[in-house]
């Protein structure tokens, strides 16, 4: 009989691995028929990046350590299920996790705005939300997961025009860019990735449901807007705002100015010739226009996952404005709690400042990881780290990184051979 601590090492190997693409709700037996054989990644079928290592590595038949006393096992995770625990950033504290269906989790993840590549510090977010899913997958859990994907947004409109690129050409490309990736760091993916500009009759309808409810109204050159100071607790959700100590956020242009308030949102932006482009813009009962950022969030995970979702995750920088805006949203229009658990990862961190477009500081992971070792690498680095803190990517912590996964797969190996020791002797024993 193998030690269970054996079992331990060897789930936390495939963790730090992700090379189980699916655990199914009875992973907890271990047995072996949960495991599926991979091959770590494709890592972006680049003709320089040497997979073979990987590829050996991962696709290993040892799967003997899941078949222990399925019993224990069980008992022992079906009790953990029962205690999990999980920071809650709506609670500011460590909540017990509980869904509104028994033994069903629904989860909506931020997915990218996909005008450019993904850089390292965005994939953070994605290794977390892969952590927390296989977490549940194999305490039993089933999980509905959404992701959605921006495809409208102020910076795709810019990025095609200085390409002279149409839109559908230009997300399209940065969408699969983002999958490859996902695939190469061996991230699950969700269920479903709905795009924003595929749900703008689910968005009108929500913006409908809000003026219904007295939130939302049309400015005089047509755009709309959430009226902030009318839904109560707004800003006191994820954050706790004192807006006579804030300036507004948005640049004040004569659009704004025709705001009830000055921290009001927009949730629809009226046409504007020579501006928009007519490839990203939608006839609607609203008017001729396109939809704020924050709207396609609530609008999506309403469609696919209900009034109330049991799980939103996101950077810690999407709680204020954009989290605390799909809250006052959802809310407003359903009248319904929106999400009973809020999970946010800090920032990665290059020369002590955050990675951001904005910055210009940010590495794409393909720059940053050129080698499956490489991918590897900061797979485990981000799994290994305190999700909630911030991760400084420097190349010491890349080196430690990759020693700790060379210790990690020596020991594997070790194991393996002792298994398969222990299966040659049985053999011998039975003939």
């Amino acid at each position: 009989m193998v030690p269970l601590t054996f079992a331990t090492f060897y789930l936390s190997w495939l963790l730090f691995n992700g090379s189980v693409e699916a655990w199914t709700p009875n992973a907890i037996s271990f047995r072996s028929k949960s495991i599926h054989k991979t091959n770590f990644p494709n890592v972006f079928k680049h003709p320089s990046l040497d997979t073979t290592r990987n590829n050996e590595l991962c696709s290993t038949t040892s799967t003997k350590l899941f078949q222990l006393n399925a019993a224990t096992a069980t008992t022992e995770l079906s009790d953990a299920a029962e205690k999990l625990v999980i920071f809650n950033s709506l609670e500011r504290q460590k909540t017990k996790f509980e869904t509104l269906i028994p033994g069903q989790v629904s989860m909506y993840t931020c997915g990218p705005t996909v005008y450019d590549s993904a850089h390292v510090g965005n994939f953070r977010a994605f290794l977390t939300y892969d952590v927390l899913k296989r977490a549940l997958l194999y305490l039993g859990y089933t999980v509905q997961h959404i992701c959605n994907l921006t495809d409208v947004d102020d910076k795709i409109i810019q990025k095609c025009d200085s390409t002279n690129t149409d839109a559908k050409t230009l997300t399209r490309k940065y969408e699969k860019a983002f999958m490859d990736d996902l695939d190469a760091l061996n991230i699950i993916r969700a269920d479903k990735y709905p795009r924003a500009t595929e749900h703008i009759d689910e968005m009108v309808e929500m913006i409908q449901m809000l003026e219904g409810n007295g939130l939302a109204y049309q400015t005089p050159e047509g755009s709309w807007y959430f009226a902030v100071n009318k839904q109560e607790g707004y800003g006191k959700q994820l954050v706790n705002l004192e807006f006579d100590d804030m300036e507004a956020t948005e640049r004040v242009s004569e659009e704004q100015e025709q705001k009830q308030y000055e921290f009001d949102f927009c949730l629809w932006k009226a046409y504007k010739p020579g501006i928009d482009r007519d490839d990203m813009t939608w006839e609607t009962p609203l008017g001729k226009g396109r939809p704020g950022w924050h709207l396609e969030c609530s609008a999506m995970a309403r469609k696919y996952l209900g009034d109330t979702i049991d799980v939103h995750c996101g950077g810690v920088d999407l709680r204020f404005p954009h989290h605390e805006n799909e809250i006052a949203q959802s809310e407003g229009a359903t009248g319904n709690t929106f999400c009973n658990c809020w999970v946010h990862n800090g920032f990665v961190n290059i020369n002590d400042e955050k990675m951001s477009k904005s910055l210009g500081n940010f590495l794409t992971l393909r720059g940053a990881c050129p080698k499956a070792d490489d991918v590897r690498a900061y797979r485990y680095l981000v799994v290994s780290s305190q999700y909630r803190n911030p991760l400084s990517f420097t190349d010491q912590a890349m080196s430690a990184a990759k020693g700790a996964l060379k210790r990690m797969d020596k020991t594997k190996q070790e194991i393996d051979a002792v298994l398969s020791k222990e299966d040659s002797s049985s053999s011998s024993s039975s003939t």
